[in-house]
């Protein structure tokens, strides 16, 4: 055999084991199509009942918002029916109560019970408390025997 005979042969080896590792990475390449078209149906497959229900949920989301929303313009209509009761309350019954409070502690007054004979009468000592569980010490006992 000649230099070329070998040469080419060693060209034709090569290239058999260059052909048969490309077609191993293109039949597991197919695989790795085949596993993500898998996938992707699957995925696909269970996205679309998962976006219908967010789809449910956010239009019922919306729906309670609008609720809330008619709540709370009905409590702030309440708030302010409310405040404007306790002002006209207040106008019209506190300026003759103050009146009536005032002429009743003048009467009192002119009377004598609320004048200076029981502001000269003495204090009220103040009473004492027990207190269950607690021991009081020994210098206040001698005080409060005294």
């Amino acid at each position: 055999m000649s230099g070329g005979e070998v040469a080419g042969i060693l060209v034709a080896v090569f290239w058999a084991i260059l052909v048969s590792f490309l077609a191993v990475v293109l039949v597991r390449l197919a695989q790795v199509l085949k596993a993500t078209t898998k996938l992707v149906a699957d995925v696909t497959e269970q996205a679309v009942p998962l976006l219908a229900d967010a789809s449910t949920t956010v239009r019922s989301a919306r729906t309670q918002l609008d609720r809330v929303d008619a709540i709370a313009s009905d409590v702030q209509e309440v708030t302010s029916n409310a405040s404007a009761l306790s002002s006209t309350v207040a106008s019209t019954f506190g300026g003759p109560l103050v009146k009536v409070a005032a002429f009743g502690y003048g009467v009192r007054k002119a009377l004598g019970k609320g004048g200076a004979a029981a502001q000269d009468a003495p204090a009220k000592t103040p009473r004492r408390t027990v207190i269950v569980g607690r021991t009081v010490p020994a210098a206040r006992r001698r005080k409060q025997k005294g």
